[in-house]
């Protein structure tokens, strides 16, 4: 099995945590693997009203794991589509695609979790500027290897954001 270095307790305090936004959502970056000895990264998003979160994708390594501090989250898991309300927990594992958004007419708060850990903090700060306009998709693309994030076509998800409209 692989040695998962030790860390120090670690304290991130709301008032000083790093943000990062995009017109829709601000994500605030609670810990990355790099201050947890690679056990998990962690963010907390909050989404407006119609906020897309994330398009159809998965991990090769992390399990993600979302719970909702409040509002209500619209998933895709697999080719199922659900909405998580406040208090609910999904994890979902590795090579599973799923997508996420604010359902619809709702915003939404959630608290995210990878484990094991990877340096993700560099990949939402490229997100946000590129939601900002300030940097372009195919640097996302790019990254996929690298974050661990590999998007996927989902006519299942397609459907239910051009519902949206």
């Amino acid at each position: 099995m692989n040695e998962i270095e030790t860390f120090a307790p670690l304290l991130t305090r709301a008032a000083s945590a790093e943000t990062t936004a995009d017109p829709s959502s601000v994500m605030t970056l609670l810990a990355d693997s790099d201050t947890t000895g690679g056990r998990l990264t962690s963010y907390r998003s909050s989404f407006a009203k119609g906020a897309v979160g994330a398009p159809a994708h998965f991990h090769t390594k992390a399990s993600e794991m979302f719970f909702v501090l409040g509002g209500s989250l619209q998933v895709l898991v697999g080719e199922e589509l659900t909405v998580l309300e406040e208090g609910d927990f999904l994890l979902v594992p590795p090579h599973t695609p799923h997508a996420f958004a604010a359902a619809p007419g709702a915003e939404a708060d959630v608290l995210f979790v990878f484990t094991p850990g990877m340096a993700r903090f560099d990949y939402l700060r490229l997100l946000g500027r590129v939601m900002r306009g300030e940097a372009s998709f195919e640097e996302i693309k790019a990254s996929s290897e690298q974050y661990d994030n590999h998007y996927v076509e989902s006519p299942v998800w397609q459907k239910a954001l051009a519902d949206r409209a």
